[in-house]
Parts: C-alpha cells; structure tokens; sequence
C-alpha cells in the first residue's frame, strides 16, 4: 500500500509506504470494485509506466482531483502492493487496514457498475438506484469495512458524479447489506452482538477464502496474524478465540457498564429531554474548555437536584455526535448508593478496554483484584493519554461526590493528568464541596461552572420550565383541562426554584391524586427540597394499618445495602409479606407506598437521588433506624443466611456437566438464585457491620454450632457454587478472608479451624470455581486428604472418577524424584515409562485439552487441573490419563463410565 500525494494540477506521484507512527496529514481512500474477480492487484496494474493505457489510472486521477477538490493533499489507493511472503508486512497491512480507512477524512467509493449517463437534469434516483443496490460493491469481503469504518463514505457513478453519501443513502444501503442504520450513523461497532457482526459477512465473497474471516479483524477490534493455506474453519477459530479473551476482558473491567448507567439514570429521571441542556453549547465556560486548547478541566458543580447529571448526559450526546472517529469519549456515573461503582479504582476502568488486553490475557481478571489494580490502572490510562492515534481524549465524571473510597487519590490523579496533553479534555460534576474545589486546584487550564450563578442560575430556571412542560404531559386528569394545565404550571414554576428533582418529586405525588386536588396538593408542597422530604415521611406516617411499619423496614433495607436490589430480594432481605400469587407485585406496592424515595426500574429498586438518602440516613434516622443501624445489618444477615441454608443445594441451575462453562450458564425460569443473589454476595459483609458496630452482641452465633459455623459446616460448598453462578468468585475471596479476620478477633478458636480451611480452599480452587460452577465439587479431589471442607463435604465428591493423591488404594502417585521429560505407555499398553524407565504400574488408559488446563471425557471439560497439577508430559489410554509434572511425580486419573 502507498500513499500518494496530489499535485497543484490534480495530478499525483508516489511518496512513501503506509508508515507504522500515524504521522501522516489528512487524507482520502479509494475503494472500488476491479474489472477482474481478483484481489491480488498490485499498484503496477494502474498504469504501464506512461500512464495511459490502463483503465486503473483514470481511478487513480479521479481520487487526485477529488481529494484536491476537497482540500486534501494525500489519497490511498485500495490496493495490495505489499510483498506477500514478507508475513510481517503483510500481517501489519491486514491488522492496520480498518485504522486507516477509520481515520480518513474522506472514503470515495468508486462504482464501475452504475452509471448516469443517461440520467436527465433534475431527475430521482430511480434511474441508477437499481444498479446501485447491485453493485458488486456490496458482494466483496473487504467492502464491509471499508463502509463502516470511515466516517465519511461518497458513492460515485462510472461517470464521477456524486450520488450521495453513507448518510444521504442510509436507508438503501441498509435494505441491501441487513447493517442496522445505526451502524451506518457511527454507533460502536461493539454496541452490536458477535452474532450480528457476523451475520454482516453473509453473501460477501473474497478471492482468498481466509480473507472472509481477516477482513472482519477491524470490526471486532482484535489482531490476529494471517496464514493463509490454513482454511476458513482455523482462521475463524482464531477469530473466536481473540472475540472470547476481549470479552472477558471487557466483562473483567466493567463492573457496571457506564452506557446501561446512563440509560437508566435517563429512564428514571423522566427522559433527556434537549430543552434542558441545550443553553450549555452557548455557556460562556463550556465554550472556552470546549475550543481553547489550554482548558482542559471543566468543574460543574450545583446544588442537589440542579440537573448535573442530566446535563452531562446532553453533553455527552452531542459530543459523539460531532467526534471524529480518532475521539475517545468515556463517562462514568458515580453513586454512593451502590459499592460498584463508588470508588476511584472503577471511574478509571471504562476507558481502559483497548490498553487492557495485553495484560489481562497473561494476567486475567486478577488483573483488577489485587491491591496494585490502582496503580496498573494508573499507568494504562496515562498510555491512553500518550497514543497518537488518538486526536481527542474526552473523560466525564459525574457525582464525584458519591465517590466515596479514594476520592482525594482520584482528585489527584486527576489534577496531575490533566495537565499532560492539550487533547485531553475532563469534565466533573459534583455538589458545592469546598473538598473538591480545593484538590482541584483549577488555574489557566481549569474552569467552574456554577449553576447557583446568576445568569446559569436563570438558564437552569429556563431548563426547568421547559421540563415542566414536558413533565406535565403525564398528569392525565388534568389533559382535557386546558384551565387547569395552566394554573398548575404556573404554580410549579413558581415554586420549583430552578430544581428539576422537586418537579420529578412533585409529579409523582400528584400522579396519584384526583382532579380536584392537584393544585391543593401544589399548594401544600413545599419549595425546599429537605421540605419536601420531611413532608414525605410525615405521609408515610399517616398510612393505616402496619403500612407505615412496612415503609420503615423497605426504607431502612434499601439504605443499608450496597447495590440496588430486586423485588425478589427486598422481599426477603426487609421480611415483607408473601402472600399472594406474586411476591414481586406485592413487594412493588409496598416501595410505591414509600412516597417518592424510591423508584422502581426493570424490577430494581433505586433510592430517587443521594440527597434523599442522606436525609433518610441522618435526619429521619430515628424514624428508618429506631435501634439504630447495626440492628438491621443484623437483620439483613440473619436473613440471609437463613433463607441461604434454606434454599442451597447441589447443582441448582441443573448444568449436570462439572466443566460446564459460566460464561454459557443461563438463568433459568423462574430463577432459584433469584431472591438470593444479594444474600450471596454480601451476607458476611453485613454481619461484620453488624458486630463492628455492636459492643454487645450474642456470641453463639459465632462458635462452634452456631448459625456461622453451621452454615460454614453444611452449605459452603453450595454457597461456592452459588457465587461462581452471580459471577462473584472475587468477591466471595474478600469476604472469606473478612469472615477469617472477625473470627480471629472474637477469638473463637472452635471455628477458626473450619473458616481458615474455607479460606484456603477458596483461595486455591478460586479460578476453576469462577471458570465452572460445579468444579466446586471437583476441587474436592485436589483438596488434602486433611482438609476440613473435603471431609465436611466427602459426600460430593464425583462419583465415577478415581483421581489418586496418594492413599494407593485405587491408583498410584510415582515419584521419579527427577524431572520428567517423557511419560508413555509400553506397546503392550500393560506398563507406564517415564524417562524410558519402565514402571510397575499397569492400566488401561481420557485426554487432556491443548492448554494442559482441563482433563476432558468425550470431548467436554471434566476437571480443571490446578497449576501444580498441570502437565510437563501426559499421556492418555482408554480411560485413564497419566500426567506427569515437572517435580517428577505422576499422577493417574481414571473416568469410569458413569460420572455423577
């Protein structure tokens, strides 16, 4: 491939090969279909020399004056003119191919097979639009890429005229390749499944058939070098394979993922509505970070309430909108209200995913587990911040204020990055915090915003009754009331006080009162937001019956918890009525019977916004918290650990299959971890609030046949099984080790043995259990024959393998005493040789998967060998499997016939 520049006369001459650094000015890309069926055309098959006699070099003066027309000095020319046996060139112009046509300013796709040359002045389209939709354009492999990967993409006829472009031809384009439209319009090619991606490919040909796999590298975002002779089947296996680690790579990072935060903060909050965030595109502040190249830092900061976040979701809309394609733009939406995505270490990963592979493959997801995670985080973004490949670098924190672990680390990492590169360009938001403001140091290359100043205080005002408006639509009994729309207007206006939060309050209370009542209702509402609360729970109070004792224990369960919960779960966790056919459709009544505190979003429970948590925290303390807040974290634990012993038995989602993969569990209906999820996860956290926070607390709990030991004694292996299915080995690992240190602490020495040895065996069998759920049961075979859990649980232990450790009474463990380079079967397949040296052992002989990872019966994943155990030689008859480890020791496996 060459680059090739233009002259002043249109014309062109060659300069350089396409270089590795990106160093090269704007410039366009000609792709078009060839005469013959063949990729393999070189640049020599332009022109002969003279530059007349080929057909090709009209192209090539084509693309010259078109770009020049433009305003561009450089084209390239969609050719192959690379040495095909110099495999690093040739890998390195595959790989890079979607980059380059990504960062042109201009794609011009040439069409030899439509013409206009009978097309009349001011005719439609009709005439060439059928030979458009036939083009073999859109039958050609490499093709797809070429027309999702540009930003801009110009369609010209065999005569040079211009038929239209990506956008204009949107809806044509679409009705002939299947793309979604919003493919075509620039949405994240990774926002569409694998599947979908690849149904793209179908009816597209390339000459090479490998090339139907290598021209999809781009579109998946992942490398893979090309070797061509080794067939559709391998290449697309390997395609697979990169798909699979990127998407464990992405699963690992994001604990959340910041699109389906925004989506729901904009579905709970009434829907971004464009009136009340557009006057920020002509704020005097934002326009100055926006085009001066020296502000790099814009703070927003308000009151609760005040819109913030909404207004960084407008931002952020209109910024992927106008970016170029070399625009990196990540978001991030802390809350205090839920512990994954309240600290500093998880506003960093968002924007990690490209920088992250490399590391995550050799490291996997322990990679974001250990105590460097924030220092491995640290230095992947400061790379991010230095590619060159990136013109623009845009990063959006909302609430930093409700990051509540390490917010002074993130302030400062902030501060110090910001300074770094005029590309990169921050926002924040956060409350009025004097904290804040002094980290963040804001000088020349910072700005604030503040939405309590009087001309942004008027422009919210404005915002506000535009969302009024909006907001209004839903009172449906004051529709036909054209009278009564006004005077309640009116009267929201004058009282709202520039807060879209009271109106959102303030809607949801009128939604449930007739006609008659609204504007008495408007009347009685007060304009403070604190007010507005303490008017809440006085109506809460007024409930008959035991509905305000109900109220109380949903309220006080939802503020004590660390993430939202579902129906399901505050059900049980807040010991709420059962009665009736649906459990969740009781439980929902109940929240909305919380006044406005609550909101309820696909069967999830969120607190309406962190000002009304922090009032139901501290001001109506007494009132959510009578005997004070550890009391329902015992609460919350004693619950949970019932229903947990309760509910926890082998094999609960029927995978049957030891090896059966996590990533392809699905749920299944109705879903008996349903009510159980949370309890899983953070029931020890709990009961270790609870006794931190208790100087007097019953201590049998704890000791040897209390609930604790109990649980530990009876239900740990299902509990591992249970966490590996909520994806949460990692968390489990922290929580075991919290439970190790409060026994140790309390100094109860009776169930220190059992927790210590379930935190060894945690620990040790972690990556099979998290890979497989029920290798919490195979584990048991690696286990020592003195561990307390392997005794506790001998009843588990798969039936129908016979894995020897030692006890010599199914099979041996050799011991060469020296490292194995060899381990075979003699010819007779009666006696086993290591190094050459005949054993007294005889069998007969599973298999081993490519990785030495897995031991394997009819092709399907048996048991996760740990890394001691994993083979330096093997060797497999029948149905016992030899393994030998660079210790010198060999251990035999046989699979019977039936596993269970």
């Amino acid at each position: 491939m060459r680059l090739l520049q233009c002259d002043g006369a249109g014309g062109y001459h060659l300069t350089e090969p396409l270089p590795n650094d990106n160093a090269v000015p704007r410039y366009a890309i000609l792709s078009h279909t060839w005469g013959a069926d063949s990729d393999e055309v070189t640049f020599n098959d332009f022109t002969d020399g003279t530059g007349t006699d080929k057909s090709g070099y009209e192209k090539i003066r084509f693309c010259a004056e078109q770009a020049k027309q433009d305003g561009l000095d450089h084209f390239w020319i969609d050719t192959c003119c690379i040495d095909k046996e110099n495999k690093a060139e040739l890998s390195h112009a595959i790989n890079s191919m979607f980059r380059w046509y990504r960062n042109a300013a201009r794609c011009y796709v040439y069409l030899p097979d439509v013409s206009t040359a009978k097309q009349k002045a001011n005719s439609d389209t009709s005439e060439w639009e059928s030979a458009f939709r036939k083009s073999k354009w859109f039958t050609r492999g490499w093709t797809l890429q070429e027309l999702l990967a540009p930003r801009s993409v110009e369609f010209f006829s065999q005569q040079r005229k211009r038929l239209g472009d990506k956008d204009s031809l949107r809806s044509q384009i679409h009705a002939v390749t299947g793309i979604p439209e919003r493919a075509l319009e620039g949405e994240p090619l990774s926002h569409f499944s694998v599947n979908d991606r690849l149904s793209w490919m179908e009816h597209r040909q390339t000459e090479r058939e490998e090339d139907m796999v290598y021209s999809l590298l781009g579109i998946f975002g992942v490398y893979i070098s090309p070797f061509y002779s080794e067939g559709t089947a391998k290449a697309l296996t390997r395609l697979q394979d990169e798909i699979r680690k990127l998407e464990e790579c992405t699963r690992d990072l994001h604990v959340t993922d910041p699109r389906c935060d925004k989506a729901r903060i904009e579905e709970t909050k009434g829907g971004l509505l464009e009136e009340s965030y557009h006057w920020i595109f002509q704020n005097t502040s934002f326009l100055y970070w926006r085009d001066d190249p020296q502000s790099r830092l814009l703070w927003i900061k308000g009151d609760p309430g005040k819109g913030k976040t909404m207004l960084l979701c407008g931002i952020i809309d209109e910024l992927r909108k106008s970016s170029a394609k070399r625009t990196l733009l990540s978001y991030f939406f802390c809350q205090a209200t839920d512990s994954r995505i309240n600290n500093a270490t998880a506003v960093l990963r968002p924007a990690l995913i490209s920088h992250l592979r490399k590391k995550h493959d050799r490291v996997g997801k322990a990679l974001f587990e250990d105590a460097n995670t924030w220092v491995v985080l640290c230095e992947i973004f400061t790379d991010i911040l230095q590619d060159s490949i990136l013109d623009n670098v845009y990063f959006f924190i909302d609430a930093l204020d409700e990051c509540v672990k390490d917010l002074e680390k993130l302030l400062a990492f902030i501060v110090q990055k910001s300074s770094l590169s005029p590309r990169v360009k921050w926002i924040l938001t956060s409350r009025n915090y004097a904290n804040i403001e002094q980290r963040l140091r804001l000088d020349n290359s910072g700005a604030r915003l503040s939405l309590e100043l009087k001309e942004n205080a008027a422009q919210v005002s404005r915002a506000v009754d535009a969302y009024i408006n909006h907001r209004l639509m839903e009172l449906e009994q004051i529709q036909y009331d054209q009278s009564l729309q006004l005077s309640v207007r009116e009267k929201m206006q004058q009282k709202a006080n520039g807060t879209f939060l009271w109106v959102s309050l303030v809607i949801k209370e009128l939604k449930d009162v007739q006609a008659w009542e609204v504007v008495q209702v408007l009347e009685e509402v007060p304009t403070e937001l604190t007010e507005v609360y303490r008017r809440m729970m006085e109506l809460i109070k007024q409930l008959k019956r035991q509905n305000p004792e109900l109220c109380r224990q949903v309220l006080s369960t939802v503020v004590a918890t660390h993430r939202p919960l579902h129906l399901q779960e505050l059900c049980v966790l807040a010991d709420l009525p059962k009665q009736g056919p649906n459990v969740e459709e009781t439980t929902a009544t109940i929240v909305k019977m919380c006044g406005s505190f609550l909101t309820l979003r696909e069967d999830y429970v969120y607190v309406v916004h962190q000002s009304a948590k922090d009032f139901l925290s501290d001001e109506a303390a007494l009132s959510v918290f009578p005997s004070g807040a550890r009391e329902v974290h015992q609460d919350i634990f004693s619950r949970s650990i019932q229903v947990m012993s309760k509910s926890f038995q082998r094999d609960m989602y029927q995978l049957r299959g030891l090896g059966y993969p996590v990533e392809q569990v699905q749920q299944p209906k109705p879903d008996p971890l349903a009510a159980l999820r949370y309890s899983c996860i953070y029931w020890i956290d709990h009961l270790c609030e609870w006794i931190s926070n208790s100087s007097t607390y019953d201590r049998s709990i704890l000791i040897s046949g209390g609930v604790v030991d109990r649980f530990m004694r009876k239900k740990y292996l299902y509990w591992l099984e249970a966490i590996s299915l909520c994806t949460s080995m990692s968390k489990g690992v922290v929580s075991m080790s919290r439970l190790e240190a409060l026994i140790e602490r309390a100094a109860i020495s009776s169930t220190m043995e059992v927790v210590r040895d379930a935190r060894r065996f945690i620990m040790y069998h972690k990556s099979a259990i998290e890979s497989s759920p029920l290798q919490a049961y195979g584990a048991l075979l690696f286990s020592p024959t003195r561990s307390i859990i392997r005794a506790l649980f001998k009843h588990e232990e798969p039936r129908g393998i016979v894995w020897d450790v030692g006890s010599g009474e199914c099979l041996q463990t050799l011991n060469v005493e020296r490292a194995l380079y060899d381990i075979s079967f003699d010819s007779n397949d009666s006696y086993l040789r290591t190094n050459n040296e005949t054993q007294t052992v005889q069998y007969q002989s599973v298999a081993l998967d490519t990785s030495g990872t897995w031991i394997t019966y009819n092709s399907v994943n048996l048991l996760r060998l740990p890394s001691e155990y994993r083979p330096s030689c093997s060797v497999v008859l029948g149905d016992v499997i030899a393994i030998g480890v660079g210790n010198g020791r060999v251990w035999m496996c046989e699979v019977l016939r039936s596993i269970t």
